[in-house]
């Protein structure tokens, strides 16, 4: 498989109003990294959402791990979104749970062992700089360890695909450049990434590959400068 994502001529239209994508068309190839850039408003957000099945284009086709999400029946849907790891851009953390449970309920739902749980958690926790906030609730973290229990939700079940919208937008420059090379590190593994970013500035410092999205209009942007 070299194909993860492949999206022909997509179109979002919602109700009268005018389309929010114009045929857009974006390929991304299994174990690649990717940003997706664009101002506020650009349609990023609506883009992320038809790419995890959220949200169903007015138009094109969608095709993810090799499948037509328009030919897939429900019960094929769900198998390729739990291919799929998701950071929002407001967390959705569930806030009775510790930092530990939070990151531990995607293995618990896909029914993983507890001693998988007790060994992959923890250590991931740690790769993340978290090892001392596993028993804490979410509102006792700052932004920016929210944000890093999300990314590690995401990534515990080691997706296909990771989708990351707007995860350095409320962070300092450190703790942004800190988060990249998490993506980056989870990306070695195998993982195909796609960070969506407003700011094309930073996206450029990292030698990934760049969609930009401007008024609804997709194209491929040069590489960064720099690794």
């Amino acid at each position: 498989m070299t194909g993860v994502v492949r999206l022909q001529n997509i179109g979002k239209r919602y109700g009268p109003d005018a389309d929010i994508l114009h045929d857009v068309s974006m390929e991304l190839d299994a174990g690649g990294f990717y940003f997706l850039s664009g101002l506020s408003g650009a349609g990023k957000t609506t883009l992320l959402k038809i790419i995890y099945l959220a949200e169903t284009p007015s138009r094109g086709i969608v095709t993810l791990f090799d499948t037509d999400a328009s030919l897939a029946d429900r019960e094929t849907h769900t198998a390729l979104r739990r291919r799929i790891g998701i950071v929002f851009q407001d967390f959705r953390l569930v806030d009775h749970l510790s930092v530990r449970d939070n990151v531990a309920l995607p293995l618990r739902i896909a029914r993983a062992p507890e001693r998988e749980i007790r060994e992959n958690v923890p250590e991931l926790l740690s790769w993340m700089g978290l090892e001392g906030k596993l028993d804490l609730r979410p509102a006792t973290l700052s932004g920016g360890e929210q944000q890093r229990v999300a990314i590690a939700r995401a990534i515990v079940r080691r997706p296909d695909l990771l989708i990351a919208d707007e995860p350095t937008a409320n962070v300092d420059g450190d703790i942004a450049m800190l988060l990249v090379r998490v993506f980056e590190r989870i990306n070695k593994l195998g993982t195909t990434v796609l960070i969506a970013t407003h700011d094309v500035a930073f996206a450029r410092q990292f030698a990934h590959r760049r969609y930009h999205l401007d008024q609804g209009a997709l194209t491929l942007a040069s590489e960064g400068a720099t690794a």
